[in-house]
């Protein structure tokens, strides 16, 4: 596999997990130093740690639960050992009892990581994730 399909395959990988609710797989695809910028916060989160102790306040305190999230519209480039990935997504959530959803924009950088012994094959893993709002009167994707 080329390093663009590996790039593809650990974005889906990490979609997946996201949309399935699935904490450990989802926070297991970030490097403990990863980075994350989401527009309905008012400041970064720098760690993978922090992103996982607010997600964890989120569903003690608010309920939250992914339902489903769609990824469209993918592009990746390759910098040497860094890959940045762009998408749309189309996300719907639950929050203290009520259904949202949301079409927003995502840049997630990836960085290669050590080759996995079975495989032979780098792993990607994300270091820096961006979520912007999609812009008003724009069609879903």
């Amino acid at each position: 596999m080329n390093a663009h399909d590996e790039v593809l395959n650990a974005a889906a990988e990490l979609v997946s997990a996201f949309a399935r609710n699935d904490r450990e797989a989802y926070f297991s695809a970030f490097t403990a130093d990863a980075s994350f910028i989401f527009y309905t916060l008012a400041q970064p989160l720098l760690s993978r740690d922090a992103y996982l102790a607010l997600w964890d306040s989120w569903r003690r305190d608010e309920g939250f639960e992914v339902l489903s999230c769609a990824s469209s519209n993918a592009s990746v480039s390759l910098q040497g050992d860094v890959a940045i990935f762009i998408h749309e997504v189309v996300t719907e959530l639950r929050m203290n009892g009520e259904q949202f959803i949301s079409q927003e924009r995502e840049t997630i950088v990836f960085k290669k990581q050590g080759l996995r012994a079975q495989q032979k094959q780098g792993l990607w893993l994300a270091c820096h994730e961006h979520l912007s709002a999609m812009p008003e009167g724009l069609p879903p994707p």
